[in-house]
């Protein structure tokens, strides 16, 4: 089983977003601190601002939501999921483009986290 962190700013936020959009049953939940969610072979750690995950570090550096790197969660049916997620009003950063391995498209978790989702060729 992998696992895969992301620092995000509300813990129940983020909850609700992968609970309601992507599949993923909450595991655990630690207070406002972390979360671990789950789906298929993949465990998503939510860490909040009093996680220790999201401590600064010895030079200062304050860990963040954001970037591009990102979890990517596979589909069967991409235009439907976008479409639903659109209507619930979830951020996109781009439209659906398709490339020789299948199509994808980049959305936002409520900390602006990204998720890749991707439809298989």
């Amino acid at each position: 089983m992998a696992q895969f962190r992301y620092i995000v700013d509300d813990v129940d936020a983020s909850i609700a977003f992968y609970t309601a959009h992507l599949g993923f049953v909450l595991v655990e939940q630690y207070g406002p601190a972390m979360a671990i969610l789950r789906k298929e072979d993949l465990d998503l750690w939510l860490a909040g601002p009093p996680a220790s995950a999201s401590q600064p570090m010895p030079d200062g550096a304050q860990p963040g939501p954001g970037g591009w790197n990102r979890a990517v969660v596979i589909l069967s049916d991409l235009e439907a999921v976008v479409e639903a997620m659109r209507a619930e009003g979830v951020n996109f950063r781009n439209e659906i483009v398709a490339g020789p391995g299948g199509q994808q498209i980049l959305c936002n978790d409520p900390s602006g986290n990204p998720i890749e989702l991707f439809q298989p060729a």
